[in-house]
């Protein structure tokens, strides 16, 4: 018998009702992965996915394939993050992808060296007195293209009232022109030192894990966070309620730029170059990323964490399939898959919601 208890008016409290935080459905399903690929491998190749086989090695676990792991990930996770905030407002930004590319090839334009092996560069997009800069001119340079992306989407969204797909997209196709009339198609090479440590290593993790502690806490602890959940459950309420709606739209939008622009200066110092092509598709992975992570697409649902654990299982299927030696179109078949079921789960999601 379900135990029930009486509320104001009469309503009644059913404990059979109570639904498990979205983040916990997520992490089961991370794990529900990595045992499949653990079974996967031992199976048909007889090697570990996930622990350390070897005799020579006394970890317990496969360290080279975990970092491999979220190192893949923590570039598009950071894009991710800004998504995320975005979508939760009840928006979408098509446009992070191009904006990484745009960004990559004006921010390296700042971060080259004057000599390469005793000669001139022979990359060179300006002369030498913009050769061999502090490396906080190419991050600010970077982070201001970014954001100014992010402010001229979010002013189209908030004053023209256009939908954010169009807006975003005709952000996504201008980015992109740009992108490749910088430097007329051609890399940008030749880096600084203190410009590649930014990418070194273990440091886009780094950077990831700090932006997303950052923002959970700013989500779950601060007006702007509620604002946000305020404007995607109902943008009419929120207006009423004294919610600024229209510079709370700029603001995220702004925001989501200048991640996906610090997503950039990651991706390009560990690169060391830029090219105009970088950063195609990175906006779906991102949307991807944080619907698998319970953020709904009508606006007014989601989390930083669950965002996180979206881009775990993307970093565990693509890793997953290199291990099983899967060929690389395969992973691109599957990742499209991702992306409708991701779309798939949440109207089911809403529809579930409405029924209860």
């Amino acid at each position: 018998m379900a135990k029930t208890s009486e509320g104001i008016g009469g309503l009644s409290y059913d404990a059979r009702k109570r639904t498990r935080p979205p983040e916990l459905n997520v992490l089961a399903a991370l794990i529900l992965i990595i045992v499949a690929f653990e079974l996967l491998g031992q199976l048909f190749i007889g090697d570990s996915f996930l622990f350390n086989t070897r005799d020579n090695l006394d970890t317990l676990f496969n360290e080279q394939r975990l970092q491999i792991i979220i190192l893949q990930v923590a570039i598009v996770g950071i894009i991710a993050l800004g998504v995320t905030q975005v979508i939760i407002t009840g928006g979408i930004d098509l446009s992070s992808g191009s904006i990484v590319g745009v960004t990559a090839m004006v921010a390296m334009s700042f971060a080259q060296v004057a000599v390469v092996n005793g000669n001139p560069n022979p990359k060179a997009i300006f002369g030498s007195e913009w050769m061999d800069l502090p490396v906080i001119v190419p991050i600010l340079v970077g982070l201001c293209c970014g954001l100014f992306a992010g402010l001229v989407n979010g002013a189209l969204i908030a004053y023209t009232r256009i939908p954010p797909f169009i807006a975003t997209l005709g952000m996504m196709v201008s980015a992109r022109g740009f992108a490749k009339w910088w430097s007329k198609g051609n890399p940008i090479s030749f880096p600084t030192e203190s410009y590649a440590t930014i990418g070194k290593g273990m440091m886009p993790v780094l950077i990831f894990v700090f932006l997303a502690v950052l923002f959970h806490l700013i989500m779950t602890q601060t007006k702007y966070g509620k604002h946000c959940y305020a404007i995607g459950s109902n943008e009419a309420a929120a207006r009423m309620s004294g919610i600024n709606v229209t510079g709370h739209k700029v603001l995220v939008y702004t925001i989501a730029g200048a991640l996906a622009a610090l997503a950039a200066i990651v991706l390009s110092s560990k690169n060391l170059t830029a090219q105009a092509g970088m950063g195609v598709m990175y906006e779906l992975d991102a949307i991807a990323m944080a619907v698998i992570g319970g953020v709904s697409l009508q606006g007014g649902r989601g989390s930083i964490i669950g965002t996180c654990l979206g881009a775990l299982i993307f970093g565990v299927i693509i890793s997953g399939f290199t291990f099983l030696k899967l060929d690389a179109y395969y992973q691109e078949m599957v990742k499209g898959l991702i992306i409708v079921g991701a779309v798939v789960l949440d109207q089911w999601r809403q529809t579930k919601r409405g029924r209860g």
